[in-house]
């Protein structure tokens, strides 16, 4: 039976993808396993250093709203989906809205695109995003194409955290999204691609699944125009790719390219699906 998920050993480092692919938005760093490959090593410019050093800052800021609390999910098996089946002609478009301590931003052209082209994705909302954008959080949950799941509340590296604080973190972004649309995730991804099993361990007995990529696709650096997004993503798409963007306004050239992004890949036979979808029928392994 075919196994979509990342195994994880029981020595892991810290914030490195155990297969080999680390994708940090703080030095806008994207390693694809697939050549080995670095896409770019440019520094950020300097007002987004300072919203990713903001990051590293705990949550101690007062919430902005009353968070209803949220029912108790069963906890799930510890483990790191990151592809999914390679025998499969699916793949899952996902986007990430980061949110620090610093204003959040969106850049709503990419929804726009996506319901002009009806094509299902997933994207893992901040707790502070949802603060800022109440209006567009609720538009987004009301896409039936359109998955909303967790990515912090102020989008720290988890690794540095300790385990009341990682809890805080993912309970917050739980209970932000249950305030403002009356449901609650299921899976998350974690900051920067930085986790250990510490930090998949209180995920999972909080009901979360954590989520990676086997796609970076390097759409932080301002210098990848639209034409090297267009051919670098569809190029290295393969059967099961879970591909990351962003659309917090870090997506430099992100709504540019991605019309051109979504007609190739249907062009070579690609199905859109969430990441749920893209990942239900795999077998799941636990870390012991």
């Amino acid at each position: 039976m075919f196994v979509g998920v990342l195994v994880l050993p029981l020595l892991i480092t810290a914030g490195r993808a155990e297969n080999g692919r680390r994708y940090n938005e703080k030095t806008t760093v994207a390693v694809n396993s697939d050549k080995n490959a670095l896409l770019s090593g440019r520094k950020l410019p300097a007002r987004q250093k300072a919203a990713s050093r903001q990051a590293d800052v705990p949550p101690t800021a007062p919430s902005k709203y009353t968070f209803r609390p949220t029912p108790a999910l069963p906890p799930v098996q510890p483990h790191v989906v990151s592809h999914g089946n390679p025998s499969e002609k699916k793949i899952a478009l996902t986007f990430d809205a980061c949110s620090t301590h610093a204003p959040s931003h969106y850049d709503e052209r990419i929804t726009k695109i996506l319901v002009e082209t009806q094509t299902p994705a997933t994207i893992f909302l901040g707790g502070k995003w949802m603060e800022d954008e109440p209006a567009q959080t609720k538009y987004l949950a009301s896409l039936p194409f359109i998955e909303l799941e967790n990515h912090t509340f102020y989008h720290p590296h988890l690794t540095k955290l300790s385990d009341e604080q990682v809890r805080n973190e993912l309970r917050r972004t739980q209970e932000a999204m249950y305030t403002l649309i009356g449901r609650q995730p299921t899976l998350y991804r974690p900051p920067y691609g930085e986790y250990n099993e510490r930090v998949i361990k209180i995920a999972a007995r909080l009901g979360l699944t954590t989520v990676e990529y086997s796609l970076a696709s390097g759409d932080p650096d301002p210098h990848f125009s639209k034409d090297v997004l267009i051919n670098y993503v569809t190029k290295m798409a393969r059967n099961g790719s879970i591909i990351v963007m962003h659309i917090n306004g870090r997506g430099w050239h992100t709504a540019e390219a991605l019309p051109e992004i979504i007609a190739r890949l249907r062009a070579r036979g690609f199905i859109f699906v969430t990441v749920s979808d893209l990942i239900h029928s795999e077998q799941k392994l636990s870390v012991h």
